[in-house]
């Protein structure tokens, strides 16, 4: 862990619809119980962030989040095309006479201001989304949301990190966007376990493969809550045992779980019985944790 007081852990699922931010929003409210370890919630599913409507937090503070877009003085530019050289995601293309910028690909790095000869570049910023900060009872809620029709998910979720960097809480829980692209990848970097929430179908087990295949790539340990539970699907026991990975909790297929999911009620809501059930996974959680160091 980058600090031995804190701990972080990532909620993620190799697909949608697994009930991931279900267990990362139950985790974090058993987890708050206990009034003297402060916990931090962050909403990095930036596309689609839908933790508030569990956790319900109060916001109070709210920034926009910007990257820096490049604009040229076709006036000063000689065409030489070393702005579009050194682009590595071909957002600036130069032809004969004309330069092209293509916002929607740029990522903001600055790039091709720094090494135009003729100071021709500058760049003016472009709001691409906003984060807000506040609280859900004990627990300090953050998240970030992307602007409709923004095709960048990682500067916000990189903004929304620092953002909430100086909180400095005990246990920070982040609930990242499902599959295993490049937001996935950045809402759990730097975690020191990864909870990776499935279901019992071939769907479910094909996705978990890849997600389990991410945490090895990115070496954090990691264990596995098997969502609608129906104890049908051997599969996918067979295939956490065969690579060592621990099942840390099986949340039963039951029907009033559905339908308390629908109206926007927390798990614990639902079945209050099950924050024992969180607690004890937390408690194999910081064990594992310790083996890994």
């Amino acid at each position: 862990m980058t600090n031995r007081d804190s701990l972080k852990i990532a909620v993620a699922s190799g697909k949608g619809g697994t009930g991931k931010t279900t267990v990362a929003t139950a985790l974090a409210l058993s987890l708050a119980e206990d009034t003297s370890k402060p916990i931090l919630f962050l909403d990095c599913d930036v596309e689609a962030p839908n933790a508030h409507l569990f956790l319900k937090p109060q916001f109070r503070e709210e920034k926009p989040v910007e990257i820096l877009i490049p604009e040229v003085n076709e006036e000063l530019c000689t065409y030489c095309g070393k702005c579009a050289e050194v682009c590595q995601f071909q957002a600036i293309a130069v032809l004969s006479q004309r330069v092209l910028v293509f916002p929607q690909l740029c990522h903001g790095c600055g790039s091709c201001t720094m090494i135009c000869p003729t100071n021709a570049i500058h760049e003016t910023p472009k709001t691409i989304g906003v984060l807000q900060k506040g609280t859900a009872g004990e627990i300090e809620f953050a998240r970030g949301v992307m602007d409709i029709g923004e095709p960048m998910a990682v500067p916000i979720i990189r903004q929304l990190k620092k953002w909430v960097a100086p909180l400095k809480p005990k246990i920070t829980i982040v609930d990242s966007p499902p599959g295993t692209s490049c937001p996935v990848v950045e809402s759990i970097r730097g975690s020191d376990f990864l909870l990776l929430v499935t279901e019992p179908t071939p769907f479910g087990l094909h996705d978990l493969k890849l997600a389990y295949q991410v945490a090895k790539e990115l070496q954090i340990p990691a264990g596995v809550v098997i969502n609608r539970e129906n104890g049908v699907y051997e599969e996918l026991d067979e295939f956490c045992a065969q690579v060592n990975l621990p099942v840390l909790m099986r949340i039963p297929f039951q029907r009033v779980i559905a339908e308390g999911i629908a109206k926007g009620e927390n798990l614990l809501n639902i079945l209050p019985e099950m924050s024992e059930d969180f607690q004890n996974t937390m408690d194999v959680i910081k064990t594992l944790v310790k083996k890994g160091k």
